[in-house]
């Protein structure tokens, strides 16, 4: 399984994302420009002592990520979203693409994509990005059997 962080801001989130990624095997992708130095002690912090655990890919931009997995299935969580995130049947090669925590992802990237959403009331923004990432996260490990985990 793959986590693909589309220009994240806050440190303390890819640092939480980076932990959740350690602890599930899952690869971390890290698309810049990122909101921080990688180098920075609150990611690392934020991470623990997972750190140098990490599966870390860090790509320039999007394009150049998709190009290098040109069969890969990415699967973009965005509150407009067609359906919710539980709706679909996930792979345990999917790629599960998150945008920044201010304005999300770029709707140039998520047309003709899978979009899905996390259900949540209608007068509020959205959820912390880590939660997100979990939430998600967890159902697809959940529907592919949990595999590598005890």
């Amino acid at each position: 399984m793959h986590v693909v962080l589309v220009e994240p801001e806050i440190h303390v989130n890819t640092g939480n994302v980076a932990r959740t990624c350690v602890c599930t095997g899952t690869r971390l992708h890290l698309v810049h420009p990122l909101g921080f130095s990688i180098d920075a002690r609150a990611v690392r912090r934020a991470g623990l002592d997972y750190w140098h655990q990490l599966d870390l890919h860090e790509w320039r931009d999007f394009p150049t990520l998709r190009q290098a997995y040109p069969s890969g299935r990415f699967i973009f969580v965005e509150t407009v979203g067609q359906c919710r995130y539980d709706e679909i049947t996930y792979r345990p090669d999917d790629f599960l693409v998150f945008g920044r925590e201010t304005r999300g992802l770029p709707p140039e990237l998520l047309a003709g994509e899978c979009v899905v959403r996390i259900p949540m009331a209608t007068d509020v923004r959205s959820l912390n990005l880590s939660n997100c990432v979990a939430l998600v996260l967890y159902e697809a490990l959940r529907q592919c059997g949990f595999p590598g985990l005890r």
